[in-house]
């Protein structure tokens, strides 16, 4: 049942990625020039709502708290690996999501994108021991924001959410500058 729900939660995803255009390279790449904001909002929205709907569900007790297991926090990996994961996504103008998207559309610049992904995975995994024990140094335990700023996960979120509400307001301020 949990492959059959992820398949369902992933192709849902997909579905509204796509009906937001974000299997179009240029409209992503857009993002990184401030004339259309839509990859920020389309990503914080499923973000935010996630986020609210894992805090309800387990508040209502339809998910038990214990069985979210935190992640741990690779420090240097994380970083090193979100910097190779941002130039990819400027120069390709696509992440791994949206270049699922676009490949199920047939782009052509979708499918390039989508081939270097698994290349660079399967180089990856052929570097053997070592980059895996890079990968998991660094440790730094598993951290939620709640745990770093000393907060409940209550007040942890409504900081967020009231966050992303500016930034929302933001990016609708930076895209009517830019167009004007």
């Amino acid at each position: 049942m949990n492959l059959l729900g992820a398949l369902v939660v992933g192709l849902g995803f997909g579905f509204f990625l796509e009906r937001a255009g974000l299997g179009d390279s240029r409209k992503l790449a857009a993002q990184f020039y401030g004339y259309d904001m839509t990859v920020f909002k389309v990503m914080f929205t499923a973000i935010i709502t996630a986020m609210l709907g894992l805090f309800w569900l387990v508040r209502f007790g339809v998910i038990a708290a214990d069985v979210l297991t935190p992640l741990q926090t690779y420090a240097l990996p994380q970083v090193i690996g979100g910097i190779i994961f941002g130039a990819g996504f400027i120069v390709g103008g696509f992440c791994p999501g949206t270049s699922c998207v676009a490949s199920s559309l047939g782009r052509g610049d979708g499918w390039c994108f989508f081939g270097g992904m698994m290349i660079g995975i399967a180089a990856f995994h052929a570097g053997g021991d070592s980059l895996a024990n890079f990968a998991t140094s660094n440790n730094w335990g598993a951290l939620s924001l709640s745990d770093v700023f000393g907060l409940t996960h209550a007040t942890t979120m409504l900081i967020i959410v009231a966050g992303a509400i500016g930034a929302f307001w933001g990016a609708e301020w930076v895209e009517r500058k830019l167009s004007a």
